[in-house]
C-alpha cells in the first residue's frame, strides 16, 4: 500500500509539474493581445477635439483611408488568410491625462493589437506606459521630440515607434536649407517654447545652422499678438526667421511680420503644414515662407504611390490630402507590414517586426526603421507663394 501511495503521490506530483510548465508556456504565449475571429483591431489615440484638435481630424482622415483600401483589397494576410481590419477611436481630447486614459482602454479594454497615435509628443509620450504594459505597439504619426522613442537609460522604448522624422532630423534639414539654398548667414529665432517640439527645434537648428543666431526669442501657444516681439527682432540684420511651431500661431507670426514690412524669409516646421495656415495668415502675406516636411503633394508629379494617395483622398473626402492624413495613412500600413513581417497578430510580435521594417514604400516616402525606433526618410522643404505651395525641395539625409 506504501508503495502504491507513493507511486500515485509521485504521479500526481509530475502531473502537478507539467500544469505548471504549460502554464509557464501559455503565459508567456499569451504576453500580449491577439486578434479574435476574423478582425484585426488597431486603435487610434487622436486628438479628436480640444485644442489640436485640427491635426487629429486630418489623421483620423487618413487612418479611414487606409483601413478601406486596405480592406477593400482583401485584408492582411496572416498565415495563411486574410483578415479584415477595425479601427478603435477613440478622443484623447489633445490632453495628456487624456490620452493615458484612452491607452488604458484600447489596450485592456478594447484589446487592440497595435495603436496609431496620438498625434503630439507630449500626448504620445503619456501613453508609453500604458502601452508598454499590455505589450502593445503605438506608431505617432507626428510626435517629433527625439526622447519621445527613448528611456531615460539611453534604451529604445520597445513599443514606441513614429512615422514622422525627428526634431533633430527636419531643423537639421532647415538649417543647411537656410545657409546653402536661401543663402542666408544671420537668423533670427523665433520658437514655441510651451512643448518640448518648439523648443527641441530651436535647439537643433542653432546647432546645425553654419551661420550666426543673432536673436533667439519664444511664444507660448495661445498668444496672440506678437507686434512686439517682431519690432524688436526689426531693428536686428538678419536674413531669414526661423519660427517652429504650430500653424495656430506661426500663421499670426506670419502676418503681423509681413504687416510691419518684415519681407525675409520665414522658415518653419511641419506643424505649419495645414491649410489653415495661409488663411490666418492671409493668403498675400503667406509668401516667401518655407517649411520642412515628410510629405509634398508636389511629390505627385513623379511618384506614382503618391498620386494614387492623393486621387483616392480627393473622392473620399473632396479636399487636397495634407501632410498629417499622409503620415497617418502611412501609420497604419506601418502595422500592416509589421503584422505581415510577424505572419502573427500578437502585439508582442508585431512590436518586434515593427522594429525591423526595411523599405517600405510609403506615401511619405520609401522608410525603413533605425534602431531608435524613427524612420530614415527623406525630408521636403515646401515654398510658399501668396498662400500656395509653388515648389518643394527634397533633402535626402540632410537632417541626420
Amino acid at each position: 500500500m506504501k508503495k502504491t501511495f507513493k507511486r500515485i503521490a509521485m504521479g500526481f506530483a509530475a502531473a502537478a509539474m507539467v500544469a505548471v510548465m504549460a502554464g509557464c508556456s501559455s503565459s508567456a504565449k499569451a504576453k500580449g493581445n491577439n486578434a479574435s475571429g476574423n478582425t484585426i483591431k488597431i486603435g487610434v489615440n487622436m486628438e479628436l477635439s480640444g485644442s489640436v484638435a485640427g491635426y487629429g481630424e486630418q489623421q483620423k482622415k487618413g487612418i479611414e483611408l487606409a483601413v478601406d483600401k486596405i480592406n477593400k483589397a482583401g485584408g492582411i494576410k496572416v498565415d495563411g488568410k486574410k483578415m479584415k481590419v477595425k479601427a478603435v477611436y477613440r478622443d484623447n481630447k489633445s490632453s495628456t491625462t487624456g490620452s493615458a486614459s484612452v491607452a488604458a482602454q484600447l489596450v485592456n479594454n478594447d484589446k487592440v493589437v497595435a495603436v496609431v497615435g496620438p498625434a503630439t509628443t507630449n500626448d504620445s509620450t503619456a501613453a508609453i506606459p500604458n502601452v508598454t504594459k499590455a505589450s502593445v505597439a503605438m506608431v505617432t504619426p507626428s510626435a517629433t521630440d527625439a526622447g519621445y522613442t527613448m528611456q531615460k537609460s539611453g534604451k529604445v522604448q520597445p513599443y514606441a515607434f513614429r512615422a514622422c522624422f525627428t526634431n533633430d532630423y527636419q531643423a537639421g534639414a532647415a538649417a543647411r536649407f537656410a545657409y546653402t539654398t536661401l543663402k542666408s548667414r544671420r537668423v533670427a529665432i523665433l520658437a514655441d517654447n510651451s512643448s518640448d517640439y518648439g523648443t527641441g527645434l530651436a535647439k537643433a537648428f542653432k546647432s546645425n545652422f553654419k551661420g550666426n543666431i543673432v536673436s533667439t526669442q519664444y511664444f507660448q501657444e495661445g498668444d496672440k499678438d506678437f507686434n512686439a516681439t517682431l519690432t524688436s527682432l526689426k531693428g536686428k540684420k538678419f536674413d531669414a526667421i526661423y519660427a517652429p511651431g504650430y500653424y495656430s500661431e506661426i500663421g499670426l507670426i506670419v502676418k503681423q511680420a509681413r504687416q510691419m514690412g518684415i519681407t525675409a524669409p520665414i522658415i518653419g516646421s511641419d506643424g505649419m503644414g495645414d491649410p489653415a495656415l495661409a488663411k490666418i495668415a492671409g493668403s498675400s502675406n503667406a509668401t516667401n515662407v518655407y517649411y520642412s516636411t515628410p510629405f509634398s503633394t508636389k511629390s505627385a508629379d513623379t511618384n506614382s504611390t503618391v498620386k494614387t494617395f492623393m486621387s483616392d483622398y480627393q473622392k473620399k473626402f473632396n479636399a487636397e490630402a495634407p501632410t498629417f492624413s499622409a503620415l497617418s495613412y502611412d501609420s497604419v500600413y506601418m502595422v500592416k507590414a509589421a503584422i505581415e513581417k510577424a505572419n502573427s497578430t500578437n502585439s508582442a510580435d508585431i512590436a518586434k517586426a515593427m522594429g525591423k521594417i526595411k523599405n517600405m514604400n510609403g506615401v511619405t516616402g520609401k522608410m525603413s526603421v533605425d534602431s531608435k525606433h524613427n524612420p530614415e526618410k527623406t525630408v521636403s522643404i515646401e515654398q510658399m507663394t501668396d498662400g500656395k505651395i509653388v515648389k518643394a525641395t527634397q533633402l535626402s539625409n540632410m537632417g541626420r
